[in-house]
Formats: C-alpha cells, sequence, structure tokens
C-alpha cells in the first residue's frame, strides 16, 4: 500500500484540488453547495483557517487555505468537511450501488474521490500563480467565458477588495501575469 507524503508545515498556505467520485457534476447543486458552506463554517468555529481563495466547478474544487501559527493539521478538516457533506447529502446523492468493499471498509461516500491533491505554497510568485489558476479555471473547463461570469467563486471578492479588475482574465494572455495582492 502506497504511503503517501503530505507537507506539514504550520502555518502555512496551501493549494488543495478534491475531485468528486466518478467525475459526477455535481458540486455546483445547491445541497451540496449548502452543505459544503455548513461543513466549512462549522469546521472553522473549532478548527480555524483562511480560505484565501476557491472555485467550485461541477466535479471538482480548488482552493488556497493558510492555516494558524502552530497548526498543519488541514488532513483533519478535509475529513470533517467531506464527511459532513457526505453525511448531509446522503438522502441525495448516495449511490449504493457504488459501494465497493474498499470504499464500505474506509467508510466513504460515493460523493468524494478518497484521495486529494495539496501543495504547499512556497513564495508569492507561487501564491499568485496558483491564485489566478483558480480563478481562471472555469474559463479553462469551457464553463463560462470570461471569469467573472463564474458565480461560485472568490474572484467577486477579489475584486470588491480591489485585488483584481473585473474585466481580469478576459484573455488568456492575463493569466499569470497579474500581480495579486499589489
Amino acid at each position: 500500500m502506497p504511503r503517501y507524503r503530505r507537507a506539514k508545515t504550520a502555518g502555512a498556505t496551501y493549494f488543495f484540488t478534491l475531485v468528486t467520485c466518478r467525475r459526477q457534476n455535481i458540486l455546483c447543486d445547491e445541497p451540496i453547495r449548502t452543505a459544503l458552506r455548513h461543513a466549512i463554517r462549522h469546521v472553522q468555529a473549532s478548527r480555524p483557517f483562511a480560505i484565501d481563495a476557491w472555485v467550485l466547478l461541477p466535479d471538482h474544487l480548488h482552493c488556497i487555505w493558510t492555516l494558524p501559527p502552530e497548526d498543519n493539521d488541514f488532513p483533519a478538516r478535509w475529513s470533517l468537511i467531506k464527511r459532513h457533506v457526505s453525511l448531509a447529502c446522503a438522502a441525495q446523492y448516495k449511490r449504493d450501488d457504488w459501494i465497493t468493499p474498499a470504499k464500505r471498509k474506509h467508510r466513504e461516500s460515493t460523493i468524494w474521490q478518497r484521495r486529494y491533491w495539496e501543495h504547499q505554497i512556497r513564495d508569492e510568485t507561487d501564491y499568485r500563480r496558483h491564485m489566478d489558476y483558480i480563478h481562471h479555471n472555469p474559463v479553462k473547463h469551457g464553463l463560462c467565458t470570461d471569469v467573472a461570469a463564474w458565480p461560485y467563486s472568490t474572484f467577486h471578492r477579489h475584486v470588491r477588495q480591489g485585488k483584481y479588475p473585473i474585466d481580469w482574465g478576459t484573455s488568456y494572455k492575463e493569466v499569470g501575469e497579474h500581480s495579486f495582492g499589489e
């Protein structure tokens, strides 16, 4: 069995990608969005973390979190969030025909893939690139033609804060050239 090594730097900033089980197009459904919002608030109340950026797409999500000093336990946070969403949405989204012996053994739902991708942000350039990647992702996947048109993103919050112009990302050339946080 593989042993995955995770970054373990307390107080660090991390980029994550989570994917639905079998790439189901369900994450933008209202029940999932509501459960996800409640799960995040619930977990943040007992295990604080800052959400620097987020984008929710039909079959996956990307986000950047910053953990508090002296804390590196993002796996527990993700476990709690995924479990909360799975329990809250089980009646609508559980697929008994997808429950394999491995899923049963690990007490997994049919909403999420077991694993997720994490990357520790190294510096300001890495942060900016991941921030831009997150916000441009709906355009990349053909879900909209400009970044501002996608409703499930922190892009709108960053526009209000003056970190992005409203028309950012209308050409692919702009992506990766924006100086985030100036």
